[in-house]
């Protein structure tokens, strides 16, 4: 299950994308790139819950 919430993140949310897509161009297969990304995730959500915050996806500041 986490390596399907990583591919999703990498797939909807942009910081997490950028993350994957730096993996896969330095060499690093697919699937590893999308394993790495779901540790990413979980440790963004362990430091949400020890925070108590919510997500705050990143957002372009360029009007």
């Amino acid at each position: 299950m986490l390596f399907i919430a990583g591919l999703h993140a990498s797939r909807r949310d942009a910081a997490f994308r950028a993350f994957r897509m730096r993996l896969e161009a330095t060499g690093k297969p697919v699937k590893a790139a999308i394993t790495a990304t779901a540790r990413n995730l979980l440790t963004v959500l362990n430091a949400m819950l020890a925070a108590g915050t919510d997500y705050r996806p990143v957002t372009s500041n360029a009007g």
